[in-house]
């Protein structure tokens, strides 16, 4: 079982140990007891109560069984299941290949009214020109050696960008400086990208801001990158996997992570030069 880098994840999962420790106390088994019955090692149970041992569906019905408490059983498959979608390795997410990933956000891309995205190494993908986009989805299927759809994905995503422009939403983006410095598919589709870029300023529903180099007074660091939705739920991108955040505590530390990099974000006239200045550092 991947460790997890979120506590949300860990403390969904220490919930589902603890349920399942009360209703073997309840069932006034020993941990012995219950595990001979279940048919497996007694190290297994502690294992599982100290939410260190992944459950499988038919673990948990095993345990609902022994203890007379078949009925618990679809409740906590399903708390089990929540779990552990929100700790999702990309290659458990993109076995099918990387358009996936794309239809699938959709519906929560479409109920959201309020977007905070902060990235510190690529474009937001909502404002991604096709080119840019294809040159980032190869890389990415080659990294995770992937069922190559990139064409496919690149065009489920510019399918899904239209809602930058669709009514009842808004976009609050923050981009590092060197996000417009790194390379990706060549001089063209970068100058293709930052020219985008520029054109976005002017979109009624996006807030761009860049973080400069020059920035005084950070007093954050530079984090992954993460999309705030509706200050309800966060996605967080690591290398290995796609983070869903959900305990409010935690969503509170992202939403003030988010508005102190936001504070020292420069906008309008400024975003554009530093914008322009990459174009032309392009040659």
């Amino acid at each position: 079982m991947a460790v997890s880098p979120s506590s949300s994840v860990q403390r969904a999962r220490q919930q589902l140990a603890e349920r399942l420790r009360e209703i073997r106390l309840d069932a006034c088994l020993t941990a012995r007891a219950l595990s001979a019955a279940a048919g497996w090692h007694e190290a297994k149970t502690s294992r599982i109560e100290s939410a260190k041992q992944a459950l499988t569906d038919a673990d948990i019905q095993a345990w609902c069984r022994v203890c007379g408490a078949q009925r618990e059983a679809p409740d906590l498959i399903a708390a089990s299941r929540a779990a552990d979608s929100m700790y999702v390795e990309w290659r458990r997410l993109t076995r099918t290949g990387l358009r996936h990933t794309q239809d699938a956000r959709r519906p929560l891309y479409e109920r959201t009214r309020l977007f905070k995205v902060y990235c510190s190494t690529v474009v937001p993908g909502f404002l991604q020109t096709p080119a840019y986009a294809s040159a980032l989805l190869l890389a990415n299927s080659g990294f995770h050696a992937t069922p190559d759809d990139v064409d496919d994905a690149v065009r489920a995503r510019m399918n899904r960008n239209r809602i930058v422009q669709s009514p009842g939403h808004q976009f609050a983006m923050l981009i590092e400086e060197a996000v417009l410095r790194y390379r990706l598919g060549g001089a063209e589709t970068m100058a293709g990208q930052l020219g985008h870029l520029l054109e976005s300023l002017a979109l009624p529903a996006v807030t761009l801001g860049v973080i400069p180099f020059s920035a005084n007074g950070r007093s954050m660091w530079t984090l992954e990158t993460f999309t705030v939705f509706d200050d309800s739920r966060v996605h967080v991108e690591l290398l290995s996997a796609q983070v869903t955040v959900t305990a409010p505590s935690e969503i509170t530390l992202y939403v003030r992570a988010f508005e102190r990099l936001a504070g020292i974000a420069v906008y309008g006239p400024q975003a554009r030069a530093l914008i322009a200045s990459a174009i032309d550092a392009l040659g």
